[in-house]
């Protein structure tokens, strides 16, 4: 493995053509995923058709450097200004920028930084010594059934998150899961609550509402708070987190590890939902739950940590069985197409240098967050000296972009406006921004994959318990459900 490792560095290093692709997607993606609405898979899209003048193996290696630098700096936007780069970063929103206004952006950033890396690298060596095992028993193992009973589970634990109370958690994410259910019907095509809107037929996008509900929703807060004088800018210093603090994290660093790995590695879940996942799993196995929510550091490690875990993850299957792991991964399966090749089992034999040249970069590019991350955190932090009357428009203007650009359709910028005005009304009620947008966000994966399940197995529910994993998935959210209302 040392040998294979060594060769493909030498492979990347030894031409500069190579690495100057390297270091183009390595800034690329730290400057598009820091772009809200417009993230790496924009400058991926943007990208793909010129894929074909380069080498397969430049090509696989430029998408995923990119995967991982657009991963990572989407965090720095949701902890300054909260405002998710990706929805992968959207769970960072709900510690990191307390911590802002609390003056530790610097220690949030820090944390994302050194996790983002170290998430990164564990996937990227992970990738090298069991690319072929870990696809085979993770698609094996799990199929559609146990998907939907991952992300039932998931949402057990996503009513505990932010609301003033189990009731006004569970209403917040129901809200989300019928927001989820705009559009066409995923089994038979049937219009629902589109109020005959040509619009609404294609569904609420949820990087729009995720806008509103985080960026919109904040200016107003923020301005309210300016208009009655109770406003304090937050503070600006540059404190990195220490080794002890990491040391006292240390369980919950691994624990999001493999979770962002596991869910980067079932086809078509990805990161977003590894980093909802760590994030809900951080606080059901916290002895201070009532923290989350309010700038705890734990809450920031978990999503940061899993969701570049996961972009390792979703590189197992693609080269291992030609199936994507999510949407960014899909299109490098077109730059396999555009060059005549299929991804599998035999990719391994047959195109050593493309794989190893995709491991070697995907590992370096995440070292190297490492250090330009503590670099960028010196320089971005100073942007919380910008008086805030200046900085809100600046940031409503970027959102509509952002929310606009997505499908080139007005109606996504009037979706943004109006779930931040009702995110903005449902913080004063009590009720959980961040538990609406993962109803919206899982209810999207959550219907798809019960719909595919169902017409598998002939619309027989049973299955769901009657296969091990499925019911052992549903029996713990199930508990979860009843711990959670028996314990408040």
């Amino acid at each position: 493995m040392l040998e294979n490792f060594i060769h493909g560095f030498m492979l990347l290093v030894s031409d500069p053509f190579t690495l100057l692709l390297f270091f183009a997607g390595l800034f690329g993606g730290l400057i598009f995923g820091a772009f809200p609405g417009v993230n790496s898979l924009t400058l991926c899209a943007i990208i793909l058709p010129f894929t074909a003048s380069l080498t397969p193996s430049d090509g696989i290696m430029l998408f995923s450097v990119i995967y991982c630098s657009g991963t990572y700096a989407g965090a720095v936007t949701a902890i300054l200004f909260n405002i998710p780069g990706s929805p992968e970063n959207a769970p960072t929103c709900f510690d990191g920028y307390p911590m802002t206004l609390q003056g530790k952006a610097s220690l949030a950033i820090g944390a994302a930084v050194t996790c983002s890396a170290l998430g990164g690298m564990f996937s990227a060596v992970v990738m090298m010594f069991a690319t072929p095992l870990v696809a085979d028993v993770a698609v094996r193992a799990f199929g559609q059934a146990e998907i939907f009973a991952l992300i039932f589970f998931g949402l057990t634990v996503a009513g505990t998150v932010g609301a003033k109370s189990v009731w006004k958690g569970w209403l917040s994410v129901l809200f989300g899961l019928f927001l989820a259910s705009v559009g066409t019907d995923a089994a038979e095509g049937v219009p629902r609550y589109t109020f005959d809107s040509y619009y609404l037929r294609a569904g609420i996008h949820f990087i729009p509402v995720i806008l509103g509900f985080f960026a919109v929703a904040e200016v107003l807060t923020q301005g309210q708070r300016i208009a009655e004088k109770l406003r304090v800018p937050p503070k600006v210093s540059v404190e990195f987190p220490s080794f002890l603090t990491f040391w006292r994290l240390r369980i919950a660093i691994v624990r999001s590890m493999f979770i962002g790995l596991f869910a980067g590695v079932l086809p078509g879940i990805g990161g977003t939902l590894g980093s909802f996942l760590s994030y809900g799993e951080a606080v059901r196995w916290s002895r201070n739950r009532e923290r989350f929510g309010k700038g705890e550091l734990e809450g920031v490690v978990a999503a940061e940590t899993a969701n570049n875990a996961a972009s390792g993850g979703a590189m197992i299957p693609l080269l291992a069985l030609g199936l994507p792991g999510g949407a960014l991964t899909a299109m490098m399966l077109g730059v396999f197409q555009i060059h005549g090749m299929e991804p599998g089992p035999s990719i391994m034999m047959t195109s050593k240098d493309l794989v190893w040249v995709t491991f070697v970069a995907m590992f370096m590019a995440n070292a190297l967050i490492f250090v330009l991350g503590y670099v960028e955190t010196k320089t971005t932090v100073h942007l919380l000296r910008i008086p805030f009357p200046l900085l809100a428009p600046a940031i409503l203007v970027l959102s509509t972009i952002g929310a606009y650009s997505l499908r080139n359709l007005i109606i996504d910028v009037w979706v943004m406006y109006i779930a931040g005005i009702a995110a903005y009304f449902l913080r004063k009620w009590g009720y959980s921004a961040a538990g609406v947008v993962l109803g919206i966000i899982l209810g999207y994966l959550g219907e798809s994959a019960f719909v595919k399940t169902m017409k598998l197995y002939e619309y027989d529910m049973s299955i769901f318990l009657t296969r091990p994993i499925s019911a052992s998935l549903i029996l713990l959210g199930l508990a979860t459900m009843v711990y959670g209302m028996v314990r408040r």
